[in-house]
């Protein structure tokens, strides 16, 4: 009896490393985010000269989202194979942050990038308010506010939660 004990407590802890699939997946993800993110840099250089100053800055905000939804993918990516898979090799990396991200921790930051990504949204949406509806920018700010709201949350209860 115990050695089937055994052997499913290996299978469950062992199953862990089907994680790895997706954290590969993300990395391809990123790839190709990251082609995207070229080809987007691109078309600004092409036409830098004839955009209005609004116009670049529309463009800049689409440039720094990105930027955020990469870094979001690579900490997820990162602190997740961390957390669940497996650790890495302590002298073979110079990333700091590495085993401080706990699954707490890591809802926070999420959130909070989250709502770095919304907010730069809804700044474009603000520089192009004549396309939107009043109260689609209600809704759209409603939005935001919810994953102000929901960040503020998190970071609250995993500070209640180091106290302990």
């Amino acid at each position: 009896m115990k050695s089937i004990e055994l052997f499913i407590e290996r299978l469950i802890l062992g199953s862990r490393w089907i994680l790895v699939v997706f954290y590969l997946g993300l990395a391809a993800a990123l790839a190709l985010y990251a082609v995207s993110f070229v080809f987007k840099l691109a078309k600004i250089f092409m036409v830098a000269l004839t955009l209005n100053e609004n116009q670049m800055i529309l463009a800049m905000l689409g440039l720094i989202d990105a930027a955020l939804v990469a870094s979001l993918l690579l900490m997820v990516m990162i602190s997740s194979y961390e957390n669940f898979v497996s650790r890495f090799d302590e002298g073979k990396t110079d990333l700091t942050w590495l085993g401080k991200l706990d699954s707490g921790s890591l809802k926070v930051k999420v959130a909070s990038a989250i709502v770095a990504i919304s907010s730069i949204h809804l700044l474009q949406i603000f520089l192009n308010a004549s396309q939107y509806t009043e109260p689609q920018i209600m809704w759209l700010t409603i939005m935001h506010m919810a994953f102000v709201v929901s960040a503020v949350a998190l970071g609250y209860l995993d500070r209640i939660s180091a106290k302990k």
